[in-house]
């Protein structure tokens, strides 16, 4: 059977690059000062940064229309057998709950993952859901393997500034203005459905520190330790509006990780919205059997 695969923007695929593997990606519509955007096509990473620094502008995220998912499964369901859609994390966002609802109707032709991804790891996803569906695999199998394995990978993410943890209300304007005092950059997590905090550092420098070890501690604990080929784990990173900043961040990860392929991306301006430019990620992911371990590309 033919499977179609789709995703939405928060996985960082660009619609140019959704083209070139051959699968679909719903763009995630914004609300700025009163006008609607979509991901990239009508709004560039740099028209929304400067949007996004604009103190006086308000900007909201939100859910793709039903009509338009519907509308997009509806024209791909032409041409394929099944469906596979593969949204960010539940705990994130209310899509994938309310697209469950809607694949409903489709008498099982489509397949809504919850397998609790986001940026890098999501865009993870999708590349094992396209090499099981080139595979012969079908929907309710691709499904079943991208949900069994949702809790091997980690995301460890720090900010560069507190002012947009603080709009989303993540912390306390007090909180805030202690952490900028300081000097304190806090490093969250994102491990299945949770964002959390996991630890605070005095200074960018040694948040990367943190995030390093981190990913370290866990390839030692839960990966089998760390090997000279780099076979069991993906290592992947991410950041936003700060392309110098991540360049050598990724540089860094290269030296404590040699032997693993790092591949490095812009976060979505949907998750750029809720952590302000600046941010820098780095995830590992526990490789699928039957999945496919080429990485997204390096930005």
């Amino acid at each position: 059977m033919s499977v179609a695969i789709v995703t939405d923007s928060n996985s960082g695929i660009t619609q140019a690059q959704a083209g070139e593997l051959g699968i679909s990606v719903l763009p995630m519509p914004f609300t700025i000062d009163g006008r609607t955007y979509y991901e990239d096509i009508n709004l560039t990473q740099d028209q929304f940064y400067e949007k996004l620094q604009d103190p006086g502008a308000e900007i909201h995220t939100s859910q793709p229309l039903p009509g338009d998912i519907m509308a997009l499964w509806d024209s791909l369901l032409k041409d394929y057998d099944e469906l596979v859609f593969i949204p960010m994390s539940s705990g994130l966002s209310g899509c994938c709950e309310n697209t469950t609802v809607f694949a409903a109707d489709y008498d099982g032709r489509v397949q809504v993952v919850n397998n609790q991804r986001i940026s890098v790891t999501q865009y993870l996803s999708v590349l094992d859901a396209m090499q099981m569906a080139e595979d012969g695999r079908d929907a309710v199998y691709i499904k079943k393997r991208l949900e069994e394995t949702k809790f091997d990978s980690n995301i460890f993410i720090t900010v560069d500034t507190m002012t947009y943890l603080k709009k989303g209300g993540r912390v306390t304007p007090a909180a805030a203005a202690f952490a900028g005092l300081l000097g304190i950059k806090p490093v969250l997590r994102i491990y299945g459905e949770k964002l959390d905090a996991f630890a605070k550092a005095r200074g960018m420098k040694n948040a990367k520190k943190v995030m390093i070890k981190a990913i370290a501690d866990d390839i030692m604990k839960n990966y089998g330790g760390i090997r000279p080929d780099g076979s069991n784990a993906w290592i992947g990173m991410a950041y936003t509006h700060n392309l110098p900043e991540a360049e050598e961040f990724r540089s860094e990860v290269e030296e404590t990780f040699p032997g693993y392929h790092i591949d490095m991306y812009p976060l979505s301006l949907s998750i750029s919205c809720h952590i302000g430019p600046g941010a820098l990620a780095v995830t590992c992911s526990k490789p699928l059997e039957d999945g496919r371990r080429i990485g997204p590309g390096r930005a």
